[in-house]
């Protein structure tokens, strides 16, 4: 009876350390932060079928050619008019890759994300000098 005990003890904290170390934490993992960039990196423009949507309304006429650029840590803009800085630096928010801020102080939302197609959406006061464009939510989509 002492050898089953013994036996089903030693299974049970053998269980138990190999349930530890299939946990997941590999140094080599990679992030979801890394997975989106590699989809956010590189030139996004309007493209024929991106648009720029200001609570609702299309307003993509008052941005011709506007184009979106993403490297590690910063962005360039062309003709953004007065919704983007002309270039800055972005960072994560969190580890779900779903929202980004900008150091002009938007925090963009991320709805979808593929390697071509980027949809997103912020708010802008549209007062101040750090505020983007005129007051509302803006909804973007842009392509590769």
């Amino acid at each position: 009876m002492k050898s089953i005990y013994k036996l089903l003890s030693a299974l049970v904290v053998l269980a138990f350390v190999l349930s530890m170390s299939c946990r997941g934490d590999d140094p080599k993992a990679i992030s979801l932060n890394e997975i989106a960039f590699e989809k956010l990196s590189g030139d996004w423009t309007l493209g024929t079928t991106g648009s720029i949507d200001l609570d609702g309304t299309n307003v993509s006429l008052n941005y011709p050619g506007f184009s979106f650029s993403f490297t590690d840590g910063t962005y360039t803009t062309e003709n953004a008019g007065d919704l983007f800085r002309a270039m800055g630096t972005w960072q994560w928010v969190g580890e779900e890759a779903t929202v980004f801020r900008l150091d002009s102080g938007e925090q963009v939302t991320i709805l979808d994300l593929t390697e071509t197609r980027f949809r997103f959406t912020f708010t802008s006061g549209g007062t101040g000098c750090e505020a983007a464009g005129i007051a509302g939510v803006y909804t973007i989509e842009v392509v590769k």
